[in-house]
């Protein structure tokens, strides 16, 4: 079963987070959201609590096949200023390992240099953070290892996608109708 390490914020644009969580638990993919900011007691952008399964610096980022950075404003700056983020991060990109992002938080990976030469996507007003890449206005973008997204209208499609790479078309497919996504 693969394996997903997502990282929530405070300040995360939760439906972003969990709509991937749902889709990915939905195709028995092993999630840990994984907290940043010292307590596994988060609060959205929208006031939403959550309980994350970890603390950030308690992951071993090595054990994850697949890592996913949601949006939202602030928490994409709580994203960034996070070391074991920011050590996640480069180690996945290091080993050709696939990174989503979504909404503000493929400027990360813009800041990163990780975009360099690749086609992004992302919310309307971070395309400039998207340092080197040809960026889309796209659902979703996945150019070699990197997928991003554009914002919350996106998630579902996003998720989908994620699935796609992970267990291959047949089970996106299949999550796509279970849900009833006519899209």
């Amino acid at each position: 079963m693969p394996k997903v390490l997502l990282y929530f914020a405070n300040d995360t644009e939760e439906c972003e987070a969990l709509i991937v969580v749902d889709l990915l638990r939905r195709a028995n993919v092993d999630v840990t959201i994984a907290a940043v900011g010292g307590s596994r007691n988060v609060t959205s952008s929208h006031k939403v609590s959550l309980l994350a399964d970890a603390l950030a610096e308690e992951v071993a980022p090595a054990d994850f096949d697949l890592l996913v950075l949601p949006g939202g404003w602030p928490g994409t700056k709580n994203l960034e200023d996070c070391p074991a983020v920011i050590r996640a991060v480069k180690e996945f990109a290091d080993a050709g390992k696939p990174i989503a992002a979504i909404c503000a938080a493929p400027s990360i990976l813009g800041h990163l240099g990780l975009l360099e030469g690749k086609r992004a996507t992302s919310y309307v007003s971070f395309r400039q953070e998207l340092t080197g890449a040809t960026v889309l206005d796209e659902e979703f973008v996945t150019d070699g290892n990197i997928t991003t997204s554009y914002g919350l209208g996106g998630a579902i499609p996003f998720g989908l996608e994620l699935i796609r790479i992970l267990l291959g078309q047949a089970e996106a497919d299949r999550i796509k109708e279970a849900i009833a996504y006519r899209h």
